[in-house]
């Protein structure tokens, strides 16, 4: 099965979209109506601006992943649109199943007289694209919430997201420059990759490349990859639907909680991914570096539930050490913030695992005391997935 994978498309690479990179960030500013401002590494943002707020109108969504939501749109000119202005302008956009990459000038906005999108299939275009919003939204507000970070540069600025990118295309690519990301609707064009994780996960590729940077050695891709998947997660948690309960599971949502695309607790469950480090270590088992995120994925569920058989949310997890020693969670709340610390704060584009555990740690330091259990925890948890 031709699994979804997301894809960092730097500027460097995309000679194509240069000309549309300054007209597309034009209109997301003014769709938002906020003026930007640097960025800074450890609070995740500027001083907040204020929402821009004019035009905002609450609307009904009925997605193919998400179900029926609420979420926040925009009235403009007798009729509503998806963008949302008290998120920074997020947008979400229709790219008409077009095959080359550069036709963002030639996307479709999404518009409505009556204010209620979708019909929870894929008969209406708008149904992915209200999964997209609504999980976009998500992502904004836990990087707000927790971090005080607006939108993925921390400048007050929503990215704009296409659905329907290709034809029976199961992928999902983040786009650094301009600000985007593009979900393609799998196989027969009827199995979106439009998932509230695959969505956030998308969205945090945007806030590492404004922060780490990381670069395309296998262990760096790696780290971009579990970064991804680590607040991929977090979000799931924070939203809380009963459409899809929070887990540790990638994307089970477009395959099934049978053969979802990864798993936290034990990253070899799905055949490819190494669950510890060792030398030499390049990939998973098909040569995929985003395989190779299970390391950072593994270390990451032991620091935040530790080791040993667990269920959550009616998901059984059963997670391994390299050593068979057990490690104790701290939980999500404080892991999270570990990792968030150490992406904006240690992690550059040289980062690989063991320069990752040394940033955790100096993470860790920094918030919690080099005394602290939490401390304690972040050795306990990589020396779990073999990395010292």
């Amino acid at each position: 099965m031709n699994r979804a994978r997301s894809t960092r498309k730097r500027s460097r690479k995309r000679a194509a979209l240069q000309m549309n990179a300054v007209v597309v960030a034009t209109a997301a500013l003014a769709a938002s109506g906020a003026t930007a401002a640097p960025a800074t590494a450890a609070t995740g943002g500027p001083t907040p601006a204020p929402a821009q707020t004019a035009g905002s109108a609450t609307a009904t969504g009925h997605g193919i992943r998400v179900g029926t939501v609420e979420i926040t749109t925009r009235l403009r000119n007798g009729r509503y649109e998806l963008t949302d202005p008290t998120r920074g302008g997020l947008t979400i956009k229709d790219y008409l199943n077009n095959e080359y990459f550069g036709d963002l000038e030639l996307s479709k906005p999404f518009t409505g007289k009556d204010n209620v999108w979708g019909n929870g299939t894929t008969s209406s275009r708008e149904s992915a694209a209200v999964d997209a919003h609504f999980a976009a939204e998500q992502a904004w507000d836990y990087f707000k919430n927790t971090f005080h970070r607006l939108g993925p540069r921390g400048d007050n600025q929503g990215p704009t997201l296409y659905v329907h990118f290709k034809k029976n295309f199961s992928h999902a690519q983040a786009i650094e420059d301009p600000m985007a990301a593009l979900f393609g609707d799998g196989t027969n064009n009827k199995k979106p990759v439009t998932s509230l994780d695959a969505v956030a996960h998308e969205y945090t590729h945007l806030v590492s490349d404004a922060t780490a940077k990381f670069g395309y050695s296998a262990e760096s891709d790696a780290l971009n990859e579990a970064t991804s998947d680590i607040f991929a997660a977090m979000v799931e948690f924070q939203a809380n639907l009963p459409s899809d309960p929070p887990d540790y599971l990638f994307e089970e949502k477009v395959y099934g909680k049978s053969a979802p695309q990864r798993y936290m607790d034990k990253p070899s469950r799905d055949g490819k991914s190494p669950d510890f480090w060792k030398p030499g270590i390049t990939s998973g088992k098909d040569g995929d570096t985003h395989f190779l995120a299970g390391i950072a994925n593994h270390f990451f569920y032991l620091l935040a539930e530790g080791s040993g058989k667990k269920t959550i949310n009616g998901v059984a997890y059963n997670s391994p050490t390299i050593d068979g020693r057990k490690v104790a969670g701290i939980g999500r709340a404080k892991a999270a913030r570990i990792w968030y610390e150490a992406l904006t704060t240690q992690f550059n584009s040289a980062t690989g695992f063991k320069q990752a555990r040394t940033g955790t740690l100096k993470a860790a330091a920094r918030l919690y005391g080099t005394s602290s259990r939490d401390y304690a925890a972040v050795q306990k948890a990589w020396a779990a997935v073999n990395v010292k």
